[in-house]
């Protein structure tokens, strides 16, 4: 099964997810955007639409799809647009790119109940997209595993 998620910089939620059990693959990369084969450069521009993103391959049978929403919404601030710590911009809003009625159903279910957790942990509401998967567009090689890759445990920024 498939499931994709935007939390910010994508570096540190592939690292988040490549440690769960039951996630059988990860790859960073960009959804919901406007143009077909982003680079890196053009997303960070702002001119694409796209968010920093991650697709998960899981068996559902090790995690269920709302354990896996679960691990990503407590991983990150699901009540800023547009913006993760230092990170500003569209490319780092926070989304759930559902891929069949399930997850949406199961996508909005969570978030609604996730709601008064939110406003008493950030003061806020989930702004939180939750929106049809489009092409996922995989990123430029040297942004898979980059945290594992340089040695480094976390982004510049903390996910939280």
């Amino acid at each position: 099964m498939k499931a994709t998620f935007a939390a910010g910089c994508f570096w540190g939620v592939e690292e988040l997810f490549s440690h769960v059990k039951g996630v059988e693959s990860t790859q960073v990369g960009y959804a919901g955007g406007e143009f077909d084969n982003p680079t890196y450069n053009a997303v960070c521009s702002g001119r694409t639409g796209h968010a920093e993103a991650i697709e998960i391959e899981y068996d559902p049978s090790q995690i269920s799809y709302e354990e896996l929403l679960t691990i990503f919404w407590n991983n990150h601030n699901p009540t800023t647009v547009n913006q993760q710590g230092p990170d500003i911009g569209e490319q780092y809003r926070s989304a759930v790119f559902f891929h069949d009625q399930e997850q949406e159903t199961i996508a909005k279910k969570l978030k609604e109940k996730l709601q008064e957790t939110a406003i008493k942990k950030f003061g806020k509401k989930i702004v939180t997209q939750v929106v049809p998967a489009k092409k996922f567009f995989r990123a430029e090689e040297y942004h898979q595993r980059y945290l594992e890759k340089n040695n480094l445990t976390q982004c510049s920024s903390k996910l939280n």
